[in-house]
């Protein structure tokens, strides 16, 4: 079968789609439904209205997140509608499910208007611990997610944005030093100048490039400071200088970060960069350059893309399901700056820890050390659950905005540890707890 045929089977055949609602307390016995239901169900009814806090003890709202788009930026489809947009929601409700043990409910929802859009998802805040948008196209999706973390006390967190950040920020952090590059000296040229493209550079400048060494290129070629005022979020990196191209933008650039799309990024201008560069061509599913090219145009560099199929995979499932693993545990009312750095640390420097022998026979390979081919945990690593969730816990605990910090350090990892769907041994978590988690936390609060 072709993969458009693989692709259909799949999301048809045994029942339709990809997610399902399941009860997690028995109902079949007269006294279990009278628990579930009437008469019982008042009281906890009644809990939660003396103290609405309780809605976390007696139902599944600490650990459900809405994953909610409009269909107007879906993937690399374009503005595809809300009905067309469920299968990816749905797939994203799975990857929560499967990787950090989330509940999800997708919600498409048909409205364009930013703000009816906003009215409506601030009316879904007592059903959720969290609003995941999705695939809402730029600069609308700016104004939805302000607007939305402003007003409400949950999680929102745009996942184009912030996850894409956070793990290409990580993947930078380690790039930079494999290749002696100091942050605060490299140039860096976007290639994409959207939701993620904006959300990655103010990323970059926390971890340490300076916003003047930011060069944002879209289709009308480098921002530039007359159009700071009419595209105030990408204007925000708008440099002193005439209209250029990407070809003569990039001469001495250290760093290329693509978010764009197939072929725009070519040999010539790979060979214009400075020594050592990174590239980032994170295009899907075919990168600005090809990776073999590339490889072949410079022997100093060091490559990422968005592909699977290719050392250091730069992909959002490294972030969002941890980064609300962490957010819901906690009762987090909103994902911070500190909560989004410390998840882009947590992600590094597991990079550089040894990598279990189950990871690497996930991958077919004999082993994975720190270096130019591996300078971001794989997706599949189970240990990025054990890693990320707890720093951003700690960090929301930190910065003021969890509703209920963690006491005892200990039992939360024994919680993650269990949470683990591609089991590591006992060995190699007795190892992971000894060197990282505990240390990290051994801290008194």
């Amino acid at each position: 079968m072709t993969l458009k045929e693989k692709a259909l089977h799949y999301h048809e055949y045994g029942r339709p789609g990809k997610l399902s609602v399941t009860p997690t307390k028995p109902c079949s016995t007269q006294a279990e439904l009278s628990l579930a239901y009437t008469p019982g169900v008042a009281e906890p009814c009644l809990e939660i209205e003396k103290d609405p806090l309780n809605a976390a003890k007696y139902t599944a709202r600490a650990n459900l997140v809405a994953v909610i788009s409009n269909g107007t930026a879906v993937l690399g489809l374009g503005d595809i509608g809300p009905l067309a947009s469920k299968p990816v929601m749905e797939g994203k409700g799975v990857l929560f499910k499967e990787f950090a043990d989330v509940d999800v409910f997708d919600i498409e929802i048909n409205e364009k208007d930013p703000d009816k859009l906003i009215q409506i998802i601030q009316a879904l805040e007592p059903t959720f611990g969290g609003i995941n948008l999705e695939d809402i196209k730029a600069p609308e999706c700016f104004k939805i997610e302000e607007a939305l973390a402003k007003s409400m006390k949950i999680p929102v967190f745009h996942d184009d944005q912030h996850g894409t950040a956070i793990i290409t920020s990580a993947a930078l952090v380690n790039a930079l030093e494999i290749q002696k590059h100091k942050p605060e000296e490299v140039k860096v040229v976007f290639l994409g100048a959207g939701a993620g493209g904006v959300a990655c550079a103010k990323m970059f400048t926390s971890v340490g490039v300076k916003r003047e060494n930011i060069y944002m290129v879209d289709r009308q070629g480098l921002v530039t400071q007359d159009r700071a005022q009419k595209e105030p979020y990408r204007g925000y990196f708008a440099q002193k200088s005439e209209p250029k191209s990407l070809d003569e933008v990039i001469e001495g650039a250290h760093v290329f970060m693509g978010l764009s799309g197939k072929g725009l990024f070519t040999a010539d201008m790979l060979r214009k960069m400075a020594k050592r560069p990174i590239v980032f061509a994170c295009a899907n599913p075919d990168p600005e350059i090809d990776y073999h090219e590339a490889l072949a145009t410079r022997d100093d560099l060091v490559l990422a893309t968005g592909r699977s199929d290719y050392p250091n995979q730069v992909n959002n499932v490294l972030g969002f399901p941890f980064v609300f693993r962490g957010a819901l545990d906690v009762g987090a009312t909103r994902i911070n700056e500190e909560m989004k750095l410390a998840a882009c640390h947590a992600l590094a420097n597991l990079a550089k820890a040894s990598v279990p022998l189950s990871v690497c026979q996930a991958y077919g390979v004999k082993a994975l050390h720190f270096g130019p081919d591996y300078i971001i945990p794989k997706a599949l690593d189970p240990r990025v659950l054990l890693h990320v969730a707890p720093a951003v816990a700690q960090a929301a605990m930190e910065s003021g905005v969890a509703t209920r910090p963690i006491q005892d350090w200990e039992a939360y990892h024994q919680q993650l540890c269990e949470m683990i769907k591609v089991k590591i041994t006992r060995d190699e978590i007795i190892e992971e707890k000894k060197s990282v988690f505990i240390p990290s936390f051994a801290v008194s609060k």
